[in-house]
């Protein structure tokens, strides 16, 4: 449970769940753009706060993209494991 809070508080506060990208730091709006996180809560809110759709499908494809990146590090890490 800990280290699953250490890695996603980080991604929390650098997202847009708090803030709006538009009045970040620079530095801190490249590490949003970069988030997937930002693209999870994005849909989210245009699912269920504001009805704008527009960005939907960008929001989809980039948390579909960072799903399949990630389990294929996974699958690859624990093919070496067992070895």
């Amino acid at each position: 449970m800990g280290i699953g809070n250490a890695l996603i508080l980080p991604l929390f506060f650098a997202s847009n769940a708090l803030y709006p990208i538009a009045l970040m730091p620079r530095a801190i709006q490249i590490i949003a753009v970069v988030n997937p996180l930002t693209y999870a809560v994005d849909a989210v809110r245009g699912l269920m706060i504001t009805g704008n759709l527009a960005l939907f499908p960008l929001d989809v494809a980039v948390i579909a993209l960072f799903d399949i990146l990630m389990f294929a590090v996974a699958s690859l890490n624990f093919r070496k494991i067992i070895e």
